[in-house]
C-alpha cells in the first residue's frame, strides 16, 4: 500500500472517530450538525425539510449526510418522497434512513 493511500486512510479513520466521539451540539459546526442529524437518525427517517428545522437545524442537510456516509462510513439510505412546508406547498424532498452495515457506494 502506498504512503498515499495510508495518509489517506488515517485521515478517514480520524474523521469516523470525531463523529463517533462527543461532540458539543449546541453549536452551528458541521460536527455538531452532524451529531444531532446522527441522533435523529438513530431514532427513525429525517426528511430534508425535518433536518433543517430545530432541533437539528442543519441548513445543509445533504452536504452533512455526504460527510456522515463519506467521513464516518454511515449506511444512509435516500427515498424521495413529497412531503408539505410550513407553507402548505409539497415539495420532493429526500428522506434518509440509517441502516446497519457500512456505506457503500452504488
Amino acid at each position: 500500500m502506498t504512503t498515499k493511500k495510508n495518509a489517506a486512510l488515517a485521515q478517514n479513520r480520524k474523521a469516523a472517530e470525531s463523529i463517533r466521539t462527543k461532540v458539543n451540539t449546541t453549536g452551528n459546526s458541521a460536527a455538531a450538525q452532524r451529531a444531532r442529524l446522527m441522533a435523529a437518525l438513530r431514532k427513525g427517517p429525517v426528511s430534508t425539510i425535518a433536518a433543517r428545522k430545530a432541533p437539528i437545524d442543519a441548513m445543509m442537510p445533504a452536504a452533512r449526510i455526504h460527510e456522515l456516509r463519506h467521513q464516518g462510513g454511515f449506511n444512509i439510505v435516500l427515498t424521495w418522497v413529497f412531503e408539505p412546508t410550513d407553507g402548505g406547498r409539497l415539495h420532493r424532498v429526500g428522506r434518509y434512513t440509517l441502516q446497519p452495515g457500512k456505506w457503500r457506494q452504488s
